[in-house]
């Protein structure tokens, strides 16, 4: 057993931790996202918090089952304005997100909590901003072409490290939190516990 252990089936989080040369184990959190969502979106619970509570759960998840392991949970919301958008369920349900996105600011509130025997120890939430160009109609339907199902893995269906770059004009915040991780933090943290060299 690794020291790091990933509570997320994420492949951007994934990448993330593998090129900063982190070694860990990723062992995905078995939560059910959708129903907490609609729990807490019936609570009125704010973006911010939806992100902490599923980041803070799938942590203490995986660290009850491992715990002698620092376990890191993530998790994060796209808020436009006072709604908060989930993973397109289609490409139609793509195409109409990115419509709604096209020519304005939205932010993405992003947690991660890190947890050892089952409780949680960290924790780090960050909401960078992100503006969009205005898009066309065949601007999205080639994107979307290219993208193909790739773009259901994306809240808002942009690959922002890919090529949903092409639609943003101004990012406001940390980058990496963006792909859905506050990174330099995580990094600190991780440097603080002696699990990387400072």
């Amino acid at each position: 057993m690794t020291a790091l252990i990933l509570a997320s089936a994420s492949a951007s989080r994934q990448r993330m931790l593998l090129a900063a040369g982190i070694s860990f184990q990723a062992v995905p959190a078995p939560v059910d996202e959708a129903a907490i969502k609609q729990s807490m979106r019936a609570q009125r619970a704010s973006a911010h918090q939806i992100a902490e509570v599923l980041a803070e759960l799938k942590a203490v998840r995986i660290s009850e089952r491992f715990p002698d392991a620092l376990v890191l949970g993530a998790d994060q919301t796209l808020e436009l304005g006072h709604e908060i958008l989930d993973k397109p369920g289609s490409l139609e349900d793509a195409a109409g997100q990115l419509r709604r996105l096209s020519g304005g600011i939205h932010a993405l509130p992003t947690a991660a909590v890190m947890a050892e025997h089952g409780a949680p120890v960290w924790r780090k939430i960050v909401s960078p901003k992100v503006t969009f160009r205005p898009l066309s109609e065949a601007f999205i339907a080639a994107y979307l072409g290219q993208m193909g199902e790739r773009a259901l893995n994306c809240v808002g269906g942009c690959e922002v490290e890919g090529l949903g770059a092409q639609m943003i004009t101004k990012i406001e915040g940390d980058f990496f939190a963006i792909l859905g991780l506050p990174l330099l933090d995580v990094l600190d943290y991780l440097r603080l516990r002696g699990i990387m060299p400072s």
